[in-house]
């Protein structure tokens, strides 16, 4: 919700388009002095010399006015790093529906037999992100199926626990994502089963004595094996811990040093298969409620001929246990105002799964793409490789960008649920420190993008007047601080919504 008390309760229908009606063409002539000194002072601002080697693209247009205030290359192709979540979460809207929500099953073709079940457990997923530590879900939902299991006289399993992910492919990774982060939670690779974000804790303890090698450990079952080079520093030394994944094989390798008595550092690592890390997690949360698992957490796709071979394949599987995720306009906001890769790479599948069958990044992009020419926006206006903006074959234009924007506001279907996705300035997510003591404070809302040399701030303010803006900033091809490149977006923000036309506020 946008910060001036009221403000979408008084937008709840859709606006009506005032472009080409006299009263806003009068309203624009009496205004006009007005808005060139708006546009002479983001000239300002955007024409900078700090800048000069790198690259402005900027969109800005008044929703009530119907008016383009200000642009600059607002048609050239740049990379949007993750407002590129904009265009996927507002398809995945339109074709999902806000209240769209993900479920996972526990299921079997085993009997029970004196509170053993005789054969495997199958845990079959659909592409829940929200499995995880946030609000304590995981463990509630961990608790349900381990009542579930026992209320179906189910004690312990003599089989395996399975991990069917065939609601989704098995490209975990995005086109153009870089080798050299993969490592890094931010770049987990998605699937139809995801636990904890795809997530394992790499925990770094200091050594009894100066020299002594660094205790390591990672969560089970992340498929990772750990290559330890990492040694206990003095005591109030710089911590250089970091680590990184081979390429040729499932080796992380941890760096650096610890200081001694420091406390433990705890990094996040993206795991190599999501699918076994759900079933090992289901395996563990199990035994820890008192059911044990004889068998071993594996992916269906690793003993698809095992299964098949049993005879198991062709028996009707029945199902112990559903869980349902919740909906999808409390996912988008976790995504939108945090910048979860994994929750957008998980909506872009989902809408291929929902409009061919299967859910694979392809299918996603086709799904996007009809949605966005209903809408009006060109082939050429845009290029999206992946759902969260990470990799970078992602091009939008800024006109895009604002252009999508003005289509969800001016839905009422959409209007109220995309707004409270957006990070509000000076209040919550990723500008929850920015525009702090500005006009702009828990009033502007907007989505950030950030990675090497492309920062991004799109969204909607509102003026001195009341007048609701739409904005769209991109920055590519800069060497300087991303600091200083966020200072001046947020320094034109802060102009916006101190816009005003009328003459005696001047």
């Amino acid at each position: 919700m946008l910060a001036a008390p009221g403000c979408a309760a008084r937008h709840s229908a859709a606006l009506p388009d005032p472009r080409g009606t006299s009263g806003a063409r009068s309203a624009a002539r009496t205004s006009a002095p007005a808005v060139r000194a708006l546009q002479s002072d983001l000239a300002l601002v955007f024409g900078a010399q700090v800048m000069a080697q790198g690259t402005w693209g900027v969109d800005v247009r008044s929703l009530d006015m119907g008016e383009r205030l200000y642009q600059l290359d607002a048609d050239k192709l740049m990379m949007p790093a993750s407002n590129m979540k904009i265009l996927t979460v507002a398809a995945a809207a339109e074709i999902l529906g806000w209240d769209h929500r993900f479920t996972t099953t526990l299921e079997t073709t085993a009997p029970i037999d004196n509170g053993v079940l005789r054969g495997d457990l199958i845990v079959r997923g659909t592409g829940d992100p929200t499995i995880n530590t946030r609000e304590g879900r995981a463990t509630a939902v961990f608790d349900e199926w381990a009542a579930a299991l026992g209320s179906a006289g189910i004690r312990a399993i003599d089989g395996n626990i399975v991990g069917d992910d065939g609601a989704f492919d098995g490209e975990g990774i995005g086109a153009g994502w870089a080798w050299d982060y993969l490592q890094y939670g931010y770049a987990a690779p998605v699937g139809a089963l995801q636990f904890n974000e795809d997530i394992a804790d790499l925990t770094i303890d200091a050594g009894a004595a100066v020299g002594d090698p660094a205790a390591v450990r990672l969560t089970s079952g992340s498929g990772l094996i750990l290559l330890n080079r990492a040694t206990t520093g003095p005591s109030g030394s710089e911590n250089t811990i970091d680590y990184r994944r081979h390429l040729e094989r499932p080796v992380l390798e941890i760096t650096g040093s610890i200081p001694a008595g420091a406390k433990p550092d705890v990094r996040a690592v993206a795991v190599v298969n999501p699918t076994l890390f759900f079933a090992q997690a289901l395996k563990d949360a199990l035994a820890s409620r008192g059911i044990a698992t004889r068998g071993d957490a594996v992916d269906l796709d690793d003993v698809a001929a095992q299964v098949l071979a049993s005879g198991a394949v062709a028996m009707p599987r029945r199902v112990i246990a559903t869980s349902t995720s919740p909906p999808l306009r409390d996912i988008a906001t976790v995504l939108m105002k945090f910048s979860q890769n994994l929750y957008a790479e998980t909506l872009l599948k989902a809408v291929g799964a929902a409009t061919a069958g299967l859910g694979t990044t392809q299918a996603g992009q086709t799904a996007v793409h009809k949605t966005l020419t209903a809408w009006g926006i060109a082939d050429d206006r845009y290029v999206q490789a992946d759902g969260s903006g990470l990799s970078r074959y992602n091009y939008v234009t800024p006109a895009t960008v604002t252009a999508v924007l003005e289509h969800v506001y001016r839905d009422p279907r959409h209007r109220e649920a995309f707004l409270a996705t957006l990070a509000i300035a000076g209040k919550d997510g990723t500008i929850a420190a920015r525009m702090k003591r500005t006009p702009a404070e828990g009033n502007a809302v907007a989505k950030t993008g950030s990675i090497a040399n492309v920062r991004s701030l799109s969204g909607f303010v509102r003026t001195r007047d009341g007048e609701m803006l739409v904005f769209s900033i991109l920055a590519n091809d800069f060497v300087i601080s991303s600091t200083t490149v966020n200072w001046i977006a947020d320094l034109a923000i802060e102009i916006l919504s101190n816009f005003s036309r009328s003459p005696t506020r001047h």
